[in-house]
């Protein structure tokens, strides 16, 4: 063991001083490397980040909810368009059919988008500001975070009052520092009184729930001033939180009764609605982050090549300016295992240099990107193990040729070179 240590020690010493000795043919040929680990690691770290991102939004979304829809998630909506198209969308009376009957379910909600509309606050105004009508339940199935006030209580939901809630965005462009709980705006004609602000969505790549630019209505008031039935053609969405303890199957299989029921299909009929789970999302995501990674993997693989050869060059070279110390070494009684640990030893520290600079290359690009951009890159405990790992296998490979080549040197030859 001690003697092995003392090789890594001396070997570690012979891999410095190749690195100062010959400064410029040093860094040409760990610059191959270091190139190499920030391409691996770099596009490892932007997939995870990536992958992270947009896992954490759909999330949002809740694994436990099933989204009722007459598109189906899992297959593309062009290849069967007509077959989409005959359905009919969910809309309230399939809300309320499932809210009376549906015993597994924690959670039912209805939301009919209205359109872009014009509101205003004294002089104050935003146009486009797109405005749906929610059930009361909404609001618990999708966890909103408010800046400044609440939701519908369910006295408010059943009052059915003028009052509204509205995104982050829009009550800074019509209130600026002004408090906008109980003031009064102008919407579709009607006074309307400010509830509640949503919280400023979140910089995740993908957001499904950005409701920044929005105006939520109760759909209880909203029917009142306007036709939310036919106000869009797609029709209204439906969304169903299962129960605690309720697998999703047994919710998709009450679901489909009940719905059926409602509907009055014939017993051999098809069913005509879809029901959509996040699951079906992730594993899509989950196929498309694969093959991003084995791109990423042929990119670095390619890289890592290039450095390959340029360390095996510098250790050919290093083996080359020592073969006299080499043979006297051999000739004092060093055994070839020595020899031969002593260059791969080397090869290996200075791959970890180059590995160790592509590594903080990585840190620093995530670093900025993250502070620039706001979009969170991140460098794992994983991908700086593979960092590690991956340098080290390229040590071996680089230096393998060269140490043999040492170790098997008659002692005799090389010292008279």
């Amino acid at each position: 063991m001690t003697t092995i240590l003392k090789i890594f020690y001396e070997s570690t010493l012979q891999a410095f001083q190749q690195l100062w000795g010959n400064i410029l043919r040093t860094f040409l040929s760990l610059l191959g490397i270091t190139i190499g680990i920030w391409c691996v690691i770099m596009v490892l770290s932007a997939v995870d980040s990536m992958e992270a991102s947009i896992k954490t939004s759909f999330q949002k979304l809740g694994d436990d909810v099933i989204y009722i829809d007459k598109f189906s998630w899992e297959e593309d909506p062009s290849a069967n368009y007509w077959k989409w198209m005959r359905r009919p969308s969910p809309n309230y009376d399939d809300y309320k059919g499932l809210k009376k009957k549906l015993r597994t379910a924690q959670l039912v909600s209805y939301s009919s988008f209205i359109g872009g509309k014009n509101v205003e606050y004294r002089s104050s105004n935003v146009d486009g500001a797109f405005v749906i009508a929610v059930t009361e339940d909404y609001s618990r199935i999708f966890n909103l975070e408010f800046d400044k006030g609440h939701f519908y209580t369910d006295t408010e939901y059943r009052l059915a009052g003028p009052q509204i809630v509205m995104g982050y965005r829009v009550a800074k462009e019509l209130f600026g520092e002004l408090d906008p709980i109980g003031k009064k705006v102008k919407l579709m004609g009607q006074k309307c009184t400010v509830i509640g602000v949503i919280a400023e969505s979140g910089k995740d790549l993908i957001n499904p729930l950005n409701f920044d630019s929005a105006i939520i209505l109760s759909y209880s008031w909203a029917r009142k001033v306007t036709d939310v039935r036919n106000n869009n053609s797609r029709g209204g969405s439906i969304n169903v939180k299962a129960a605690e303890g309720i697998p999703l199957d047994q919710l998709k299989d009450d679901i489909t009764g009940v719905l059926r029921g409602v509907r009055k299909l014939k017993p051999k009929a098809e069913n005509n609605f879809a029901l959509n789970t996040i699951s079906i999302i992730s594993n899509i995501l989950d196929t498309v982050f694969v093959q991003l990674r084995l791109v990423g993997l042929v990119i670095g693989i390619l890289s890592m090549f290039v450095g390959m050869f340029s360390v095996a060059n510098i250790m050919f070279v290093s083996v080359k300016e020592r073969t006299n110390i080499i043979g006297i070494k051999k000739a004092l009684g060093a055994k070839r295992w020595v020899i031969l640990l002593e260059f791969l030893t080397e090869s290996i520290i200075l791959c970890l240099i180059g590995g160790a600079i592509g590594l903080f290359l990585v840190w620093a690009f995530s670093y900025a990107v993250t502070q620039i951009f706001g979009f969170e890159v991140f460098l794992s405990m994983k991908n700086l193990i593979i960092g590690i790992f991956t340098s080290t296998a390229t040590g071996i490979i680089a230096g393998i040729i060269p140490a043999i080549i040492a170790a098997f040197m008659d002692p005799v030859d090389a010292i008279r070179q």
